[in-house]
């Protein structure tokens, strides 16, 4: 069970060693875009190339729904980036129902973990394996692996790396289950847990007063999605922008927070403790382009700053 393309790493891994995937569950087209073409899920369209049977239920406690999950006679259920799942569907299988969380568990309960490690500069995390129960990634831990935080990574590359851990981790945790040598860890519900909650257009704008380095690690955190903003005063116009790649120059200086510095290759933005040269932003209504490209095509004023 899985909707995007995080999921789809774990399910070829799972196919490509052998095992019999009796079935795929994902979400329901939806309409999406400008143009409201129908969207089908990453999952869903790797599921077709392999000739799967696809489930696509609406509501995961419907009578229909169900019969046709249990006709599927699964022993095991994997779950990876789905939607919480009421009881009777994650206690049908006669050898339950785990699911694969990309963070270092109890850290980082929610949606959005591998956004929120490098929001919060993390330097290290992982991925976990664990039972699932009546709560949101609480259950019983199979198996964990953890990773480094490279300095400069984003979003991207580490959703990519945490993709590839987490197929070698569901394997294990597959092997350990069906050998019946598999030990768990109940999790601490601690008071002071970091959590990931869904990523908000809020949580996406940048303020200018906040040190440098919470700055820089919000847009790597938010790149390459949904993208880190913020607004262009460049004499009448207001520009949202979205900022995907920069670079830290720690530095003293007295220029207020979001003063731009640029001439026609680079962009500088004052922050508090230094300069984030931007290297790769998309003004709104245009593509994603190098900053060179974009000062190229931009006459700014003497006084436009971001805010």
């Amino acid at each position: 069970m899985g909707t995007p393309e995080f999921a789809v790493g774990i399910l070829d891994a799972i196919i490509e060693a052998g095992h019999k995937v009796v079935g795929v569950i994902t979400a329901p087209d939806r309409p999406a875009g400008r143009g409201q073409k129908i969207n089908e899920s990453a999952v869903k369209k790797y599921a077709e190339r392999k000739q799967l049977i696809i489930l696509q239920p609406a509501n995961l406690k419907d009578e229909g729904f169900l019969k046709e999950l249990k006709a599927l006679k699964a022993n095991l259920q994997v779950i990876v980036a789905f939607r919480m799942l009421p009881k009777v569907v994650w206690h049908m299988p006669e050898y339950g129902t785990f699911n694969l969380h990309a963070s270092l568990l109890p850290e980082y309960r929610g949606a959005a973990p591998i956004n929120w490690v490098i929001i919060n500069g993390e330097e290290k995390t992982g991925v976990t394996t664990f039972f699932i129960d009546e709560k949101i990634d609480t259950g019983a831990i199979i198996l964990q692996e953890e990773t480094r935080i490279h300095p400069n990574e984003n979003a991207g590359s580490l959703h990519d790396r945490l993709m590839a851990l987490g197929a070698g981790t569901v394997l294990e945790t597959i092997e350990r289950i069906a050998n019946g040598n598999m030990e768990t860890t109940v999790q601490e519900n601690e008071e002071d847990l970091k959590l990931a909650p869904k990523i908000q257009r809020d949580t996406c704008k940048i303020d200018w007063a906040l040190p440098i380095t919470e700055i820089y690690n919000l847009i790597r955190g938010l790149s390459p999605y949904p993208a880190a903003w913020t607004t262009l005063y460049n004499g009448e116009e207001q520009i949202m922008v979205k900022v995907y790649e920069a670079e830290m120059e720690t530095t003293k200086h007295n220029m207020d927070s979001g003063t731009l510095i640029f001439d026609k290759k680079e962009l500088r933005v004052a922050c508090d403790g230094g300069f984030l040269n931007l290297l790769e932003i998309q003004l709104q209504g245009k593509r994603r382009m190098p900053v060179r490209d974009v000062l190229n095509g931009l006459n700014l004023s003497k006084n436009a700053h971001m805010a």
